[in-house]
């Protein structure tokens, strides 16, 4: 996780995409009782741009306050009209209509329309944000009418209803998106707004209700999202109740929770945290281009011990990056690479690495503490490999990781979507976790049949893919985490399908 964590606030935040975003809902003073005012959510991840275009995985909520996506996801993953209430595609799925709400306005007054959808995507896409590539496959967006679109896409996309239920689909005032005061001026259609004068960037973010707001009215007047820099902090607020809900992933920090009986805890599988090789060209470590040195990655990291000593067992090691839910995983898969120290050293000397070579990697604490940077070394060191830890904040990560591109490789923490294309363009194809553009023949071959392909042909070429990736040693998982989701007694909610933290529809007073 990370002080976004995924994913990955506002991968502006680095926090957000440069960390799996263990972020949840808590803050204020135990406030969120049946008929008061204020809901607090602790969170890991911060919002440094509350421009849509920077938005990005677990800092979603800070968005959802203040801008209504085109779709609504539901917490089990169903799609509701929101600013759409009809979709449809035709034969080919190369063309999606929207029919939009009529009578809404932006907080500063300008009519949501057609022509603010089209303004809102094309914004999105050239945003350079993490997400922009969800929207590579769209050509063009069609203004039929004020309150009817078309999206025309070069080819079919298999998660293009979940992006617009997600940051590509978050819809801004057309009159702000130039000039860049979306920042830290938020404009669009939510049910809040921000309040700048309680707002401490980095800190803290305290959301008004919006008077007339034209949608169901949240249950609490306030909302404050408060960013931690670790765990225990959490929990002791948690436990006093200055905060009211939040999402844990530390073992120990769960285990601390588990008997108190004054709060609410939910169980539930998000992320995968584990290794994410981005230098597969071996453009800054040479020994990574080679598939055997990967493979030796792989073999080298005692996923059991790790899951048994850091995670208290709360979790399921895993050799792939694709989840239980999806068409592409391969439950023979999470056991491709039984650690073998010495088969690792046998594939290193055949790569031609025999005396090993030194991988330096960032450190961000909310996402590597000292367990498992401890685990990690003395794996690969054992094996040959020296690893260099450098150390990074959460605001600084961002800026060195994503856009420096400074390092071969990153431990991250990555949700695992029940959408296979999803996963493919979080991971696959170029951009933020494929920095470096890295492909090969089998992927290419493979990419065209998932996207475009139907029923049993895309599923069976999403696991090739899967299989392919793991044997190539792509990325070297460590295991499916188990997140806990916990808040007081006042406060009931669900976690929320393709999130790591809970959308901001999910909370309501215990008593509603």
């Amino acid at each position: 996780m990370m002080k976004n964590s995924a994913r990955t606030g506002a991968l502006t935040a680095c926090a957000t995409a440069v960390s799996l975003v263990l972020a949840g809902c808590g803050g204020g003073g135990g406030s969120a009782k049946a008929g008061a005012a204020e809901l607090d959510i602790a969170t890991l991840t911060s919002a440094q741009s509350l421009d849509p275009a920077d938005a990005l995985g677990g800092a979603l909520p800070y968005f959802q306050a203040v801008y209504d996506t085109l779709i609504k996801r539901a917490p089990d993953g169903t799609f509701r009209p929101m600013l759409a209430t009809k979709w449809e595609y035709d034969k080919d799925r190369t063309q999606l209509s929207l029919t939009l709400r009529q009578g809404v306005k932006f907080s500063d007054g300008t009519a949501f329309d057609a022509q603010a959808v089209k303004a809102n995507m094309e914004h999105f896409k050239k945003g350079g944000g993490g997400g922009a590539k969800y929207l590579n496959v769209l050509k063009a967006v069609d203004v039929e009418d004020a309150t009817h679109v078309t999206l025309r896409l070069s080819a079919p996309d298999p998660a293009m209803l979940f992006y617009l239920s997600d940051a590509a689909g978050l819809m801004a005032s057309p009159a702000k998106l130039a000039g860049g005061t979306l920042k830290t001026t938020p404009v669009g259609t939510g049910p809040y707004t921000l309040d700048k004068a309680k707002t401490a960037v980095g800190d803290k973010y305290v959301f008004d209700r919006k008077k007339g707001y034209w949608g169901d009215e949240l249950p609490y007047g306030t909302l404050t999202i408060s960013v931690f820099d670790n765990e225990t902090a959490v929990v002791n607020g948690l436990k006093t109740g200055q905060i009211d809900s939040a999402v844990l992933q530390d073992a120990n920090q769960q285990e601390a929770v588990r008997s108190d009986t004054q709060l609410n805890k939910v169980d539930y599988t998000f992320d995968f945290q584990g290794l994410l090789l981005f230098d597969r060209g071996g453009v800054l470590t040479p020994a990574l281009k080679k598939a055997k040195v990967r493979q030796a990655l792989n073999y080298a990291i005692d996923r059991r011990t790790m899951l048994d000593k850091i995670l208290r067992g709360s979790g399921e090691a895993t050799d792939q990056i694709f989840g239980p839910g999806t068409k592409a995983y391969d439950k023979g898969l999470d056991t491709r690479y039984d650690r073998d120290p010495a088969k690792a050293k046998q594939l290193l000397a055949e790569a031609g690495y025999a005396k090993g070579f030194t991988l330096k990697l960032p450190r961000i604490p909310a996402i590597v503490n000292d367990a498992l940077a401890a685990s990690i070394e003395a794996d690969l060191k054992a094996v040959g490999i020296k690893v260099v830890w450098d150390q990074l904040d959460g605001n600084s990560a961002f800026q060195k990781i994503i856009k420096d591109r400074a390092y071969s490789a990153m431990v991250m923490n990555i949700g695992q979507s029940s959408i296979d294309w999803v996963t493919v363009q979080d991971l696959v194809t170029p951009g933020a976790f494929n920095m470096f553009g890295s492909t090969d023949a089998t992927v290419k071959e493979l990419l065209p049949k998932i996207q475009g392909g139907n029923g049993a042909e895309a599923d069976e070429a999403a696991r090739a893919l899967n299989k392919h990736l793991v044997e190539e040693g792509w990325f070297v998982p460590f295991y499916r985490t188990r997140l806990l989701l916990v808040s007081g007694k006042d406060v009931k909610v669900e976690p929320q399908s393709g999130m790591a933290v809970p959308s901001l529809y999910n909370y309501t007073p215990a008593t509603s």
